[in-house]
């Protein structure tokens, strides 16, 4: 008889998130679905106020105060929505990891960055001082922190932005978690740190086998990393699917429209050449229409498209996208 499947690493169904506003509750994130199973990548792209960082900070049970979720949210099976914040703190760290997008506020600036990096071994794993510091050496020398020896007394602001993004890294991976979120790691650091980085969880991720969150509002960034990609707007998934099959097919108006902006090398230099925006502008959470979140900006809106929320049409193995005039002109 054969054995029964394995769940998904992390599963993620009908999660909605509201957030209290001077104008009531407002619908944040709603309707998001997907799957992520152990050594997969997965990409999410969109513009801010999509709801790309609400959905990370729900995974690590770190949403702001008066944030409210519904649905389901499963690691290896266990259930994470209310979960007690003592159950949260023995995953976060160990189980899960994060790497936020700005290392100098990830980072403490009273504490020596060999500390930072070591204090997780130590709760987590129960390693002595001497223990987690020897750790603490391999994981910098690892993530590329030259002479890391001689540098875990140093403070964060003693280290460049790429070497500070790169000690995050290191704090994440401490405890060889399963799932690794990244949020816009690369967003404060030039082209070529930009790589640098990227190559470098990217390796980490295929050595220790982890899942992979990739967080960008960079097409290029996402195209290169992952295997799947949801595109986000308004809260809602708009279109997914594996990433070669999104970004061939370019189905939902929102996707189009963010491949056209890209910038494109040389395109500056054509006489009259104007880089092509989406128009209008990221509504407020209270301003999103009732039914499509990008209806009103997307240039095939008509009155049905503000009824409901548009239902997945499959276009492909595992590709789908929330359009109701997907096959019009």
């Amino acid at each position: 008889m054969a054995a029964d499947p394995q769940p998904p690493l992390l599963q993620v169904q009908n999660l909605a998130i509201t957030l209290p506003t001077q104008r009531g509750r407002v619908r944040a994130v709603h309707a998001l679905d997907f799957t992520l199973a152990q050594g997969q990548t997965l990409g999410l792209i969109g513009e801010s106020g999509s709801g790309k960082s609400l959905t990370a900070l729900a995974l690590m049970g770190l949403l702001p105060e008066g944030a409210e979720v519904a649905g389901s949210i499963r690691l290896a099976g266990q259930e994470l929505v209310g979960l007690p914040e003592a159950q949260w703190c023995r995953l976060r760290g160990n189980r899960m990891a994060m790497v936020f997008q700005e290392p100098m506020t990830a980072l403490n600036p009273v504490h020596p960055i060999g500390r930072q990096v070591a204090e997780p071994l130590r709760l987590h794993q129960g390693l002595s001082a001497r223990q987690a510091r020897a750790e603490a050496i391999a994981l910098l020398e690892r993530v590329g922190i030259a002479g890391a020896a001689g540098r875990l007394d140093a403070y964060p602001h003693q280290f460049s932005g790429g070497q500070r993004q790169r000690i995050t890294i290191a704090m994440a991976l401490a405890c060889g978690p399963d799932l690794l979120i990244a949020d816009e790691p690369t967003t404060a650091l030039d082209v070529t740190l930009q790589q640098q980085v990227l190559e470098l969880v990217q390796g980490l991720v295929a050595e220790r086998g982890m899942a992979l969150l990739l967080i960008s509002h960079d097409l290029a960034v996402i195209a290169g990393a992952v295997q799947r990609t949801l595109v986000m707007y308004g809260g809602a998934v708009v279109e997914a699917g594996p990433t070669r099959a999104v970004f061939e097919r370019l189905a939902h108006p929102y996707t189009q429209g963010l491949f056209a902006a890209r910038p494109q090398l040389g395109a500056g230099r054509v006489p009259g050449f104007r880089l092509p925006a989406i128009a209008g502008t990221v509504p407020e959470l209270a301003d999103l229409p009732p039914g499509c979140p990008f209806a009103g900006r997307c240039p095939r809106t008509i009155a049905a498209c503000n009824a409901a929320l548009p239902a997945p049409v499959m276009l492909g193995p595992e590709h789908m996208a929330r359009c109701i005039r997907l096959e019009e002109p």
